[in-house]
Order: structure tokens, then sequence, then C-alpha cells
């Protein structure tokens, strides 16, 4: 069924040419009439085309796209009135400004990327406004003046050729850095593009003295019927393959924020000899609107690595610090301790029996137990320069600045305690998860962090040792235990 879908799909643009090319063999002298329907119904149907694609897979990309092949229909529908009715056998005023306005569309969905914040989105619109406007601008100076035909002719397919290859470009670029999420509006947009540029080539610089109503009409609708076959057929579908924006080389990714104002600076070099004060603006326009927009790219980007740089310092399943920010940390005060001899305090903390907790009530249960201990011991700092960190595993450690031995044992028994008082089942018998800590402050004579953490280390062990659910303290001489029982007063049996 679905073979069959895409045939019929498939087979639509053949149709609509072969319709095209019946009407110009059957319509004898109206074929100019009939051509025109065809060459404004091409569009018409490429622009709905984009607009379904939009209303099924989301509007980014193919609204503009939509609104841009509406846009040439209504410059196609100007010449066919002023060619029929008018007897202009050129474009009138406002076909040609709506054959160049088509692209400003385009041109914004192509480089205004999507994952963009607002306000730089709001820069590229703004950009590409000014460029509709240096458009407008353009095709009238061309128009007014009094030139030869030939003359205008040529500015009109140059400034054609520019904005065709500029578009096709930009589709090629966005394509080559996309994401498989907006793979296929960009492979449409770039067959699309190169086809258009090649087809409105050929018809601008070989065809244009031939009358509306011939064979190359044909050439015209082909862009179209190609866009449109792409927006509603299925050739992603199948899968387009891995993204391309890893494999890109990095100058295409940097040089997306150009192309807008590259353009715009194109667009205000041509006008340079028909209104220099509207060229000198189009430039300042480009060069402050880029510079806007980097500065807010770059706003994001210090963001971003600000919220990177908190992430990396922070343990993804507890929400406390890291093993890195303790490391960081622990360095730091240990550095400051040469300037200024201020007491500090080091506890390891390591949950009592926690395998047999997680082989008990298995590990979702025991990741939660991790983060309500980790809460409690946050609870328990004394001070913001206080820092609590998970150290690995079921253990966590505690730095504590400005701080004698008694207060630090205070507060390491206020952890034990208030995680005793938790009463959270600890997978041994009737028990309740304790933690065992170990303390070290430091020595007049202390000299390297090393000796430091491993003096915790060591006050943790006999902690562990002594019967868990305790304090141990370095002293100056030997580690000893705090005398705290080791049973909670609440009636709860160590873990």
């Amino acid at each position: 069924m679905r073979h069959g879908s895409r045939i019929i799909t498939a087979a639509l643009p053949v149709l609509f040419l072969a319709g095209h090319a019946g009407s110009l063999l059957l319509a004898g002298s109206a074929g100019t009439s009939a051509s025109f329907a065809w060459l404004i119904a091409a569009p018409v149907l490429a622009g709905l085309a984009c607009l379904y694609r939009g209303w099924k897979d989301g509007f980014e990309g193919w609204l503009p796209a939509g609104a841009a092949m509406l846009c040439w229909a209504g410059g196609m529908t100007s010449t066919m009135f002023a060619t029929l009715f008018l007897d202009i056998v050129r474009e009138d005023r406002l076909s040609m400004l709506l054959y160049v306005l088509y692209g400003v569309p385009l041109i914004f969905a192509l480089a205004s990327p999507a994952d963009e914040k607002w306000q730089v989105r709001l820069v590229d619109a703004a950009l590409a406004t000014a460029l509709g406007y240096l458009y407008y601008i353009h095709v009238g100076k061309l128009i007014s003046q009094s030139r030869t035909p030939f003359e205008t002719v040529d500015a009109l397919q140059l400034m054609f050729d520019i904005e065709n290859l500029f578009i096709a470009a930009f589709a090629t670029i966005r394509f080559l850095v996309r994401t498989r999420q907006r793979a296929p509006f960009f492979r449409a947009m770039t067959v699309y593009a190169v086809v258009y540029m090649l087809c409105a080539g050929y018809i601008n610089h070989y065809q244009s003295a031939t009358a509306y109503g011939g064979w190359s009409d044909l050439l015209v609708d082909l862009p179209f019927m190609v866009l449109a076959w792409h927006a509603v057929g299925e050739p992603y579908r199948q899968g387009l393959g891995a993204a391309g924006g890893a494999r890109a080389p990095r100058i295409v990714r940097a040089g997306g924020p150009l192309l807008i104002p590259a353009t715009l600076l194109t667009v205000s070099v041509l006008l340079v000899s028909y209104d220099p004060i509207i060229a000198i603006s189009g430039c300042v326009a480009a060069s402050l609107g880029y510079g806007l927009r980097t500065m807010l790219v770059q706003l994001r980007n210090f963001e971003e690595q600000d919220e990177l740089a908190r992430l990396s310092h922070v343990d993804a399943l507890t929400g406390i610090a890291n093993r890195r920010r303790f490391d960081e940390v622990l360095a730091r005060e240990w550095a400051r301790r040469r300037e200024s001899p201020e007491p500090l305090a080091l506890l390891m903390v390591d949950i009592d029996h926690f395998k047999q907790l997680n082989d008990q009530f298995g590990h979702a249960v025991g990741d939660q137990h991790l983060r309500t201990v980790a809460a409690v011991l946050s609870g328990c700092a004394r001070r913001d320069s206080d820092l609590v960190a998970r150290y690995g595993g079921e253990e966590f450690a505690a730095i504590l600045t400005g701080i004698d031995p008694q207060d630090a044992g205070m507060i390491a028994e206020r952890m034990r305690a208030s995680v005793e008082a938790l009463g959270l089942p600890s997978g041994t018998g009737e028990g309740v998860v304790t933690i065992s800590i170990g303390v070290a402050c430091t020595q007049a004579l202390d000299t390297e962090v090393a000796v430091f953490v491993s003096a915790a280390d060591t006050a943790l062990y006999d902690a562990k040792h002594s019967g868990r659910n305790r304090v141990a303290r370095r002293s100056a001489v030997r580690l000893r235990a705090v005398d705290t029982p080791p049973v909670s007063t609440t009636g709860g049996r160590a873990a």
C-alpha cells in the first residue's frame, strides 16, 4: 500500500508537466493564457505542499517556504495581468518585486537556525526584512531610471543570479550541517534551489526574449514540481542515515551566521551606483545586525559554559557536589592554609552495609537512599563555605573550614544521628540505615594533603571496625573513637 502511494505521489508532478505540455499543443492561439494558468498553479501547489508538510511535521522552515512559493505565484499573476490585459511585454514593477521578494523568507528559513534563541532569530528576521527593502529599492531604481532595456535586463539578471546562487548555497550548507529532524526540509530545499537556479539561469540568459506560451514554460514548472514531490512524497521515511552535522567542517557551522549579512552586503554593493545613501545604510545594517547577533550568541554560549561548568561539579544521582568538585575545593583550602593557618576539618562518611541494602531492595531503592542521605548530610552543614560531596559509591565527604576539632566532632555526630533518625530500612533484619564517619582535623605541622585525607580514611576505618554507626576522630597522637552510643536512642538496631 505504501509502495503504491509513493508511485502515485511521484507520478503527480509528471502528470502536471504532461498536462501543461498538452495544453500548449491543443490551446493554439490561447496557448499563452493556458500556459499562465499552469505557471501560476505550479508554485501554488508547491506552496500548499509545503504548508501540508508543515502541518504534519512542524511549520519550522516549511511555513516560510510555502509563503515564498505563494509570493512567486503572486509575481506570475501580476505578470499575467500585465501581459494579457495591459499589453506590457516585460514584467511590470510589481511582478519583478514579488519575484525578488520570494527569496527573502527562503533566506531566513535557511540562514536562521531553529535552535537559536528568539532574540537571535529576531535579529535574523530584521536583517531579512532589511534585505527585502533593499530588493524593493533596487527593483524600483532599475525600472524607474532612464536606462536602455538591455542595461535594465542585465542588471535584473545579475540580481536574480546572485539571489538564486545565495539560496542554493545556503540550502547546501544547511543540509551539510543538518540534524536528523531537519534533514527532510534541508534536503528538499537543496534539490529545489539547485534545480531552480539552473532553470532560472537558462531562461533568464537564453530565453529572456521568448514570449510566454512556449516550451520553455515547462522549465518554470520543474523546480516547483520537484519541491512539491519532496514535500508530500516519502523519500525520507525510509531513513536518511546519520546526521551530517558531526562530520561537517567546523568552518561551515561557524560561518552560518554570516549568511544573511553577506546577502545584505552584496545587494548593498549592487545599489551603490543607484543610491549611495541606501547602499551605505544597508552595509551599516548588515554590520550592526551581525555584531548584535554575535553578541547574543556569545551571551548564550557563556550561559551554556557556566551551566556545563556547574554540571561538571554536580553528582548526577544525588545532586550534591561530586568528587571533582571535592578535589578542587580541598586543594584550594589546603593552599589557603599556607597564607593563614585557618583550621580545617575533613569528614569521610560511609553508609553501613550498603551492599546488603542493594541486594535486599534493589538498586532503585539504594539510589533513593543515597539521595536521601545526601540531602540530610547537606542539611547538617554549618555554613555556605562548607562542602558536602559524594566521594564515590556509598561514600561521602565533607570539608569544614574555620572549625576546631570539638565542633567538627559535633557536626559529625549530628550527621550520624540525623541519618539514623530517618528510620530507613537497611536490609539487615530489623535495622535502619546508619552511617560511620571518620574525622580528621588539620595540625600545625601538617604539610601534605594526602596525609590529611589518609587520616580521615583511617578514622573512618576505625569507626567501621569499632561497630559502625559511630564517629571516630583523629587526635594529635592517634585515632580514637568518639564516645557516641552505637545504637539509636529511638530503639533502632544498628545496621
